[in-house]
């Protein structure tokens, strides 16, 4: 009689790193011939804790030095307390725990929640990461998603057509300290949207199909513009994360070789104690050349591989990309080249990171940076206010937002002249950047409008320091209106909602004599006049 076993295959699909194009893990999938063996596994948890030791040990037998990720069930997880076969089979191949990733998957509901938390607290003490998958697509309540602090948060790709909740989720992921994927990627337009958005990973059929071996190769879409400039400021290593190839720090110079000659894509080799913390760093190049000379492997292939190596270069995993910058400068100049490894808070290799990629990322930002700003006054455009005020509403912050800009501009400048108009935006640019405090942000939106972004705290000392000033452009005396409406948590759902509160309030300003300042309140009727002829604490109709 056939056992399940024997009809039973498993497939690969790659994660994929979208800042770097390179594969990140390796998803592995139960293929069964025939019948339903995921569901058998839904309602049988020791089948599922089987499904997860074979899975693993198909992958052994693959040879791939990838990270893994393997499915369990949520409810198996509970029930069973953890996974302590997967750990032995794990350390069994000589692979360490936290090259695993173990993707948590629906149906949570009825699944008592106190036993998972504490089953998933023992993955991460044998040394798990530890994934959420099926997240937008399946029934996990957002406070357990907040208990279990993941490493990886897994998006439907069906949440591409809702960008405003990937970003929520991106947010809600910086905080965890995970990492934004989406899976079912299936066309160009669907990775454009989830970079745009904030994801950080992907899978699916557009960079390579499930398949019984590991794809050497994926296809990954060329970066837009516009996708290049969705990365947030100052990107971390956590987003540039590379596969490392890891063996144990007795490993000899000829197991080294057979490493590095059997993986051209491996750049080095990071031996590591039994906890998994780097102590020495092989070069691929040096090593090699040692091993190449005249009496190079007669020398050295059955000596330990450390002698071959330097003292490795370890970065945290939420440094930034400047700070790697800062260790590779401070070493010798030939180990520019070399593999930064990225260790987590018990100093334990989770990866690498390459020079090249961070130099790339950094360029880009630059870049982008540098097509937004406003070629007048050096001060950001509309994009950058507006994904902040967008930050703002999805973290749930109160924030106020204003409109500022210059009195019958075009009759300034004609009667004063363009030159005499173009040094009075400089100024009022410059007063608005020496005015600014704590969070506030502020951008030139084209000709005399401004935008400023900023606590509701901070509006008083930034009203007074561009409202009291005797502006002029040449001899013709120039006043500004500053419109502002408060925006409180559920008031607006996004910067388009916030910008239309702010227009009528920048009519009422402009109807005002002389310096003016309006204040309102989204979702809240009238308007409170700050500034301007006719000034009164009481609220007035719009």
């Amino acid at each position: 009689m056939r056992s399940w076993t024997d009809t039973l295959r498993f497939a690969f699909q790659p994660v994929v790193n979208l800042m770097t194009g390179g594969v990140a893990g390796l998803e592995i999938l139960a293929r069964p011939e025939s019948g339903d063996i995921l569901a058998e596994a839904r309602r049988d948890p020791e089948l599922d804790g089987r499904l997860a030791v074979l899975a693993l040990r198909t992958a052994m037998r693959r040879e791939t030095l990838l990270p893994l990720h393997v499915n369990v069930f949520a409810g198996t997880l509970a029930d069973l307390g953890g996974l302590t076969p997967l750990h032995d089979a794990v350390r069994a191949a000589g692979r360490l725990p936290w090259e695993v990733t173990v993707d948590i998957g629906p149906p949570y509901t009825h699944v008592p929640q106190p036993a998972l938390l504490e089953a998933v607290g023992g993955l991460r003490d044998q040394g798990f990461r530890v994934s959420a998958d099926g997240i937008g697509d399946g029934d996990v309540p957002l406070r357990l998603l907040i208990d279990l602090a993941p490493d990886l948060v897994k998006l439907d790709a069906s949440l591409l057509a809702r960008p405003a909740a990937v970003r929520a989720m991106r947010t809600l992921c910086d905080e965890l300290g995970a990492l934004l994927s989406v899976e079912g990627v299936e066309t160009e337009l669907q990775c454009a949207t989830a970079l745009s958005a904030g994801a950080q990973l992907a899978q699916g059929e557009l960079f390579a199909p499930p398949s019984r071996l590991p794809a050497a190769d994926v296809y990954v879409p060329p970066r837009s513009p516009a996708a290049a400039g969705a990365s947030r400021p100052g990107p971390t290593v956590r987003e540039f994360v590379r596969p490392a190839a890891l063996l144990p720090a007795t490993a000899s110079a000829g197991q080294v070789r057979a490493l590095l000659t059997g993986s051209p894509e491996v750049s080095g080799a990071l031996l590591v104690d039994r906890d998994g913390v780097p102590v020495r760093s092989v070069h691929r190049s040096r090593f090699l050349l040692s091993m190449s000379g005249r009496y190079g492997h007669a020398l050295y292939a059955d000596r330990p591989a450390a002698k071959l190596g330097d003292p490795p270069r370890t970065v945290g995993v939420d440094a930034t990309a400047w700070e790697v910058l800062d260790v590779v400068a401070v070493g010798e100049r030939d180990r520019t080249s070399d593999d930064v490894a990225v260790v987590d808070r018990y100093g334990r290799c989770v990866g690498v990171v390459r020079l090249a990629d961070l130099i790339r990322a950094l360029a880009e930002n630059r870049v982008e940076e540098a097509a937004g700003l406003n070629p007048l006054t050096r001060l950001p455009g509309s994009d950058a206010i507006t994904g902040e005020v967008d930050r703002r509403i999805a973290e749930g912050r109160t924030f106020a937002l204003s409109w500022l800009d210059v009195d019958h501009f075009k009759q300034v400048n004609d009667g004063a002249g363009f030159a005499a108009g173009d040094e009075l935006i400089r100024s009022v640019g410059r007063a608005l950047q020496h005015a600014v405090a704590g969070s506030t942000r502020v951008g030139h939106i084209g000709g005399d409008d401004f935008l400023v972004l900023a606590d509701p705290e901070e509006l008083e000392p930034l009203a007074v320091s561009v409202l009291n000033v005797p502006w002029s452009a040449g001899s013709r005396p120039v006043t500004l209106s500053l419109a502002t409406v408060v925006c409180v948590p559920g008031s607006v759902t996004d910067h388009r909602e916030a910008a239309a509160c702010l227009a009528p309030l920048k009519q009422a300003a402009k109807a005002l004599a002389g310096a003016s300042w309006v204040l309102g309140h989204a979702g809240l009727p009238g308007h409170e006049i700050r500034r301007g002829s006719g000034a009164t604490t009481a609220r007035a109709a719009r």
